[in-house]
């Protein structure tokens, strides 16, 4: 791949341009801290074992037992109060102990998850299709309260979990500790081997499938391994299957998007431009209707699901269709393109053959999981039919 700062991806990783929330969001928020080192982790830890908050061994296989709902306390203070969103009852507990397979390793869930931290960019939306509160999300971008986004109101009936503020490499551990999680989802999390070791000492802990890029793995598979986590294995497949369907038909009401050349791309505000290949879930949405990302684009990218591009190989983008997503990261956003003069030189640009991703459906893009990728649909679908006529 080309031009590429590690800087630049850890923006991509986490949705292209994360910007800070602005005053006024009705969220609460884990303030965002640095990493706290591994030796003093590893105090904190034992001080824990110690006290007996927890009891974990690494790679989680030993997990934390989640505190009993009926269990008796010495203090008196408000249970409403103290209280966190937990998981609903499931008849799913009579699948545990269950073993999940990813890229570390496995990790044993011995028993229904009721306290789950979420720190996968995404991993909200695939527990609240399945019914599952989880107590804390860790905050991608935008101004959505609870890092809830509009697709996942209904599912989320009210919750209202931690928000917590954690850049991409900067893991607060102690935070999470706190949080006292019996499952840590990080699938889509991007975490090191380090941070999953030190994170399985907490509690038990999933990470993405070894088979994909980092941030590679596709939205079916990340929203199973989710439900077989929780007990939900079979209601994740049928989540699947129904958000599969939707895709088949579209793909049967637009042939013509078939074999159709896609460049999936955003501004830099520079001038420069970047795309996003296949393999990373905002390429493959367009895959997934029908449309072919060129092989010239993937061997740019190499071993990322994304790429720059000098304002010299601007030409690279020139498919049957272009779409600009992220415009809502981009200083004047549509404008800014519609008046670049070397963009406007492409032969898809004089054509029209060009979509430019509404902010509403640009965040469902983005994403692109169980839940919202039924929201983009229903608004990229018809714009995409429009561009390929």
């Amino acid at each position: 791949m080309t031009n590429i700062t590690d800087w630049d991806n850890k923006k991509q990783s986490a949705g292209g341009h994360p910007h800070s929330a602005q005053k006024g969001n009705k969220r609460r928020r884990l303030g965002h801290q640095n990493a706290i080192s591994r030796w003093n982790f590893t105090l904190l830890l034992l001080l824990c074992l110690v006290l007996g908050v927890t009891a974990c061994s690494p790679g989680g296989n030993a997990a934390a037992t989640a505190p009993s709902a009926t269990s008796a306390t010495d203090e008196t203070t408000d249970e409403a109060e103290n209280t966190p969103v937990e998981t609903e009852p499931t008849p799913a507990e009579a699948v545990f102990p269950v073993t999940i397979s990813h890229k570390y390793g496995t990790t044993v869930i011995p028993e229904a998850p009721q306290r789950v931290v979420a720190i996968g960019y995404n991993e909200q939306d695939a527990l609240l299709a399945l019914g599952i509160k989880p107590v804390a999300v860790r905050y991608w971008y935008g101004e959505a309260p609870f890092a809830i986004f509009p697709w996942a109101q209904d599912e989320a009936a009210g919750a209202e979990p931690e928000v917590m503020e954690m850049a991409w490499g900067e893991l607060n551990f102690e935070a999470i500790l706190a949080l006292d999680p019996d499952l840590i989802s990080g699938v889509y999390s991007g975490i090191t081997e380090v941070e999953y070791q030190q994170l399985s000492l907490i509690a038990p802990t999933i990470a993405q499938s070894g088979d994909y890029i980092e941030f590679g793995m596709p939205w079916q598979e990340m929203t199973k391994l989710v439900g077989q986590a929780v007990g939900k294995a079979e209601e994740a497949a049928a989540l699947v299957d129904k958000v599969e369907a939707q895709f088949a038909a579209a793909r049967a009401d637009n042939p013509a998007f078939a074999g159709k050349t896609i460049a999936v791309a955003y501004a830099n505000g520079d001038g420069t431009y970047g795309f996003y290949t296949p393999e990373d879930g905002r390429g493959r949405f367009f895959t997934n209707l029908g449309f072919t990302i060129p092989d010239e684009l993937v061997e740019i990218a190499g071993d990322s699901f994304y790429a720059h591009i000098s304002q010299e190989r601007l030409d690279v983008l020139d498919q049957d269709v272009i779409v600009f997503l992220g415009l809502q990261f981009l200083e004047g956003g549509r404008a800014t393109i519609e008046n670049d003069p070397l963009i406007n030189q492409l032969e898809a640009m004089k054509e029209g053959r060009v979509v430019y991703v509404p902010l509403d459906c640009d965040d469902a893009l983005q994403f692109g999981s169980v839940l919202s990728l039924e929201y983009a649909l229903e608004g990229l679908v018809g714009l995409l039919a429009a561009a390929t006529e």
